[in-house]
């Protein structure tokens, strides 16, 4: 179940919106939200195949994003576990 961080150009961007729809396209489910300092935050569960389609799209990201990385970083017991249908928080 990961837990990335996507740093960026990635808020006011539609970025949110995106992986939620992209997430939705490959069944997965979890949510997106965004971070006080700029970031975006990602939770997602799924099939290995659907999670890497979903990490490449992440590092895509919609136009008008810049992506400059994205860390996996370990999940704590105060992250909301994913959400079945993936939701934007």
């Amino acid at each position: 179940m990961p837990l990335y961080r996507v740093e960026g150009r990635v808020q006011g961007v539609g970025f949110r919106w995106f992986v939620a729809q992209e997430a939705h396209a490959l069944r997965v489910a979890g949510w997106v939200r965004n971070l006080v300092d700029g970031a975006v935050l990602v939770r997602a569960e799924g099939s290995p195949e659907a999670l890497a389609a979903l990490y490449a799209r992440v590092l895509e990201g919609p136009a008008g994003s810049v992506v400059h990385r994205v860390v996996e970083i370990a999940a704590s017991d105060s992250e909301a576990p994913p959400a079945a249908p993936f939701s934007i928080l």
